[in-house]
C-alpha cells in the first residue's frame, strides 16, 4: 500500500490571516469552522489541502520546501501583478527575454513561492 499527501503544512504566526491570503491566491476558502485566532486553519484545494499551524518562533531562514503555482486563467505576469496587489513581495525575477522563467515571491509572513507560466503560455513553445 502507498501513502498520499493529505495536507501541506505551513508554520505560521497568524494562521487565519495567512490562510486567508493563500485562499485568495488559490481561489479557495478557509474551512468553515476556522476563525481568527484559531491555532490551525485549513485551505481546501483540489487534491491536497494547505494547513496553517500556529508556532511561537518567527521565520528566520529560506524555506527548504516551497510551492510553485501556475495561473489557470491569466498569464504569469498578470498573476504576479495580482499577487503583489494582494500583499506578496517580489524576491527574485527569473523571467527571461524569451518569455520563459518564473518569479519568486514571498507571502505576507515571508514564505517563498514561485509563479510559473500558465499552461497556455507553455503550449506556445
Amino acid at each position: 500500500m502507498t501513502s498520499l499527501v493529505r495536507h501541506i503544512t505551513v508554520d505560521s504566526a497568524d494562521p487565519y490571516t495567512l490562510a486567508t491570503f493563500w485562499a485568495q491566491i488559490l481561489g479557495s476558502t478557509v474551512g468553515e469552522d476556522d476563525h481568527p485566532g484559531d491555532p490551525e486553519v485549513l485551505v481546501t484545494t483540489p487534491g491536497t489541502g494547505i494547513l496553517f499551524i500556529q508556532v511561537p518562533d518567527p521565520k528566520t531562514t529560506k524555506n527548504r520546501v516551497h510551492l510553485d503555482i501556475q495561473p489557470q486563467d491569466r498569464t504569469r505576469d498578470e498573476e504576479v501583478d495580482r499577487l503583489l496587489a494582494l500583499g506578496a513581495t517580489l524576491l527574485a525575477d527569473h523571467r527571461r527575454p524569451d518569455g520563459k522563467g518564473w518569479v519568486t515571491l514571498a507571502d505576507i509572513e515571508g514564505n517563498e513561492f514561485d509563479v510559473e507560466r500558465s499552461a497556455a503560455e507553455r503550449a506556445q513553445d
